[in-house]
């Protein structure tokens, strides 16, 4: 069973596709989300979930105060249960769900910059797809942004393009987290190479 960890909607259940994704698990979420909140990252953000699965990412930013999430899907069955998680949590005022490629999705201009973009790709999906797709993203990020990149422990680190810089990896079991955000981190003080400098410009 797959939930809501915390928020306005905390604790309700969430449908999953019945094959071909790979929901990122409660604890892996309530960590991410404890870290993401530390950094300022979610309250009032404009959020994109890519390879959304079930939509649990964006649905748990959603809960957690995002102002506006946008759930992207190719999968047919994976954006349907994205729909129905999203009606039935009583979020459609906040939460899009779009049917297509994120790599198609991402090289279109933004009306406006993300706050926080939220990738939990297949573990298939080639490292070269993964960068096109984060390369796609610079210009759709302020300095503000931070960036969530979900892979296995046995992958590289994600192949983060120029103007974006990778600060802080975290696994858990068998799942890597990776953050990156599109300004250079490299303030010494920070309890992780970044905080201070995503702090202070969310803040």
């Amino acid at each position: 069973m797959t939930r809501v960890v915390a928020g306005s909607v905390g604790g309700r259940t969430l449908a999953v596709p019945p094959s071909g994704t790979r929901p990122t698990s409660e604890r892996v979420r309530e960590a991410l989300f404890s870290r993401l909140e530390h950094l300022d990252a979610v309250e009032d953000a404009r959020v994109l979930d890519g390879y959304a699965g079930s939509g649990a990412l964006g649905l748990e930013a959603a809960s957690r105060g995002a102002a506006h999430v946008v759930l992207v899907e190719w999968g047919k069955a994976a954006a349907e249960v994205c729909r129905r998680n999203v009606a039935a949590l009583g979020l459609r005022d906040r939460v899009d769900v779009v049917r297509e490629r994120v790599e198609a999705y991402v090289a279109r201009p933004v009306a406006a910059p993300w706050d926080l973009v939220l990738l939990d790709p297949p573990y298939d999906v080639p490292d070269a797809t993964l960068a096109e797709v984060l390369a796609a993203l610079v210009p759709a990020l302020t300095v503000e942004s931070v960036v969530v990149v979900e892979r296995s422990t046995r992958s590289a680190a994600p192949p983060w393009p120029e103007g974006m810089h990778g600060f802080d990896t975290r696994a858990y079991g068998e799942t890597a987290v990776h953050l990156g955000a599109r300004s250079p981190l490299d303030d010494p003080a920070s309890d992780a190479p970044g905080d201070a400098a995503v702090e202070g410009a969310r803040g």
